[in-house]
């Protein structure tokens, strides 16, 4: 992969998983963690879901998108890789930022998993109660 110096790079974040995103100039090709967009999130939904911010601002086909992505599952990749192109977007052309703010694409979602209490068994579960 001889790609020249990217255009810009961006950092999307959701739960436990960080999403490093470069775009280059390109045909739309997209590589995640030296996979196809296509190997690395099989199902249909993940993949529209991470292809939103390029369609609200008419970009598809527009960039190559190289992007690491590490920790959490697969939600919360597909969700920081939307907010890494989103906000990769915003770097490459201001004036995207009032029709991708409209679509809810530039909010951190800030929810993680709540940890877990000593003396219950998960975050609020308490053992069960035994009267006898």
């Amino acid at each position: 992969m001889a790609n020249p110096k990217p255009l810009v790079q961006s950092t999307g974040r959701r739960k436990a998983s960080v999403a490093r995103v470069r775009d280059y100039d390109g045909t739309g090709s997209m590589i995640i963690n030296d996979k196809p967009i296509e190997q690395y999130f099989p199902t249909i939904a993940q993949r529209i879901r991470v292809l939103e911010p390029l369609q609200v601002a008419g970009a598809e086909g527009r960039y190559d998108i190289i992007a690491k992505v590490e920790g959490g599952g697969t939600t919360g990749q597909t969700d920081s890789m939307r907010l890494g192109i989103a906000r990769a977007l915003i770097a490459l052309d201001p004036d995207l930022r009032p029709e991708l703010k409209k679509a809810g694409l530039l909010r951190r979602d800030d929810r993680v998993v709540e940890s877990k209490k000593y003396g219950l068994r998960k975050a609020r579960r308490a053992p069960q109660y035994t009267k006898r």
